[in-house]
This record gives structure tokens, sequence and C-alpha cells, in this order.
């Protein structure tokens, strides 16, 4: 299949092209094997740093890996259509190719065909270069999964881990926005993390005084001349966590709710099984 670059080609034989663009033509011809060999490299919509460090934010690892698992499922429904959108233009090239073939037919119907079939090798050869990217992408994320998985010692995980680190996740955000929204208004937590907080079960004075602490604590070292740590912040949310785990749970159970329902949760079959084998 010829590449998207034989469009350049068919450019520079317009007639009614100024001879000066032919020229500027020639110069995007000569260099575009060059071209398109370093544009290999970009045919995904994110580089691996931002996918890791600015797509997946989450600071726990189960959210971190339903985050993984959803763009491996993105990527992969994107990976199916582009093949089945790619299969579908060689058949269509097989078949106008056939018909230009045709003995009888009119020189300008021919013609028409010719430029529709190089419509579809072009359109073949862009889609292939995002395949090319999905596929790169796809591979990347699922090393990501499985890294993830190595760190919290599982070979798979269930809904019920997904569910049990739900409460860690949300306090933890709430916590780390906080403590962002606080920092250029002299302290004070914002209105939608105060109702976040509430939301939650958690009294917002005592996260408001966390927050304060916190921030007393890194001004003070820096008037020492020393710097704050970003894994300072990670240790201090995990102290958020260990203050206010219970409080969801709490609140839940007031309104009259179940924070978590085993029932309702997706098993394995070993899992259903142990559930029996223990009422018998």
């Amino acid at each position: 299949m010829k590449n998207k670059s034989l469009t350049i080609k068919e450019i520079s034989q317009i007639t009614t092209l100024p001879k000066k663009y032919k020229g500027m033509l020639d110069h995007i011809q000569t260099n575009m094997p060059s071209i398109k060999n370093s544009s290999s490299n970009f045919y995904k919509s994110h580089s691996q740093f931002m996918g890791v460090m600015l797509d997946v934010t989450h600071l726990t690892p189960m959210r971190s890996i339903k985050h993984t698992l959803a763009e491996i499922d993105k990527t992969r429904q994107a990976l199916e259509q582009a093949h089945i959108t790619l299969k579908e233009n060689e058949i269509r090239i097989r078949m106008r190719e056939k018909k230009i073939e045709e003995n009888d037919l009119d020189p300008l119907e021919k013609e028409l065909l010719e430029l529709k079939v190089l419509k579809l090798k072009v359109d073949g050869a862009n889609t292939l270069n995002s395949i090319q990217g999905a596929i790169r992408k796809m591979s990347f994320f699922t090393s990501q999964y499985k890294n993830l998985l190595k760190k919290i010692g599982k070979d798979k995980i269930t809904e019920k881990d997904f569910e049990e680190e739900e409460v860690k996740y949300h306090i933890m955000t709430v916590m780390k926005q906080a403590l962002n929204s606080a920092r250029p208004k002299g302290g004070q937590i914002d209105e939608g993390n105060l109702i976040y907080l509430f939301d939650m079960g958690i009294n917002s004075a005592v996260a408001q005084k966390l927050v304060f602490e916190y921030l007393q604590k890194e001004n003070e070292m820096i008037k020492n001349g020393e710097n704050p740590t970003h894994q300072m912040t990670l240790d201090w949310l995990d102290k958020c966590v260990s203050i206010f785990q219970n409080d969801s749970k709490t609140f839940a159970q007031k309104r009259g709710f179940k924070l978590l329902d085993e029932k309702s949760l997706l098993t394995d079959g070993k899992s259903k099984k142990n559930n029996v084998d223990s009422k018998l």
C-alpha cells in the first residue's frame, strides 16, 4: 500500500499551481521520508510522562488501577474500530481496482475511481499510523497495570478491593484539594471542599485545623532554611486518613445506609463457593 506522502506528488501535478509552489512541494517531497520517520514517534495522544503524572493523578493504587484499566479499554475500543475501518478500506480498494480493470469503463469514470482509490489508500495510511500509536499506548498502560498490581502485592483485584479503598481515596482527595485551595487563601479551605467534607461526614473544623497546622509547619521549615518535600504532604495525607477513616461509615449508618454491601459485589466462582460453604 502506498503511503500518505503520495498526495504531495499528486498535488505537484496540478496544472494551475504557480511554479514557486511546485518548488516548495519538491522540497517537502525530498524530506518526507525523514519527516515520516520522525512523526512516527508521536502518533499517540500523550507522552508516557503525561500518562503517569498528569492523566492518572489518583493518590491510591485502586483508583490508579481503575483509571489505567479505563485507558486500556478506551484504547482497545479505538483499536478495534480502526482495524475494522482499515479492513473496510482494503476491501473497497480491491473492489475499485477490479472495476478499473474493466475494458468498457468510461475514461472519466476510471479516473474518478483511481482518485477514490488514492483517497482510500491515504486514509488507510493515516489509520495505520493511529493504530501503531494506540498499540504503544495500550502496551504502556498494560505495563503500568502490572506495576500497580506488583505494588499492592496482588495478581488481580476484586470489586471489594476497590470499594474498600474508596474511603482512603476520598479522604486523601478532599484533603489534598483542601490544602491546595488554602495555600493562596491564608490557610482557609474553600467552600467547595468544605461541602465535600460535610458530605463525607468529616468535621470541617477539624480538617481546617489540620490544614492550618500543616501550612504552619511548612512555613517554619522555610524560615529555618529547610525545604518541605512532596513526601511530607503524602505522609500528612496518610495521617488525615487515620483520623477520618471511620467518619463516613458513621455518617452513612446515621442516614440509614450500609457503606459496603458485599452481597451486591461482583465475585469470582471461588469466592461464591466460599460464601456458600460458610453458610452451611
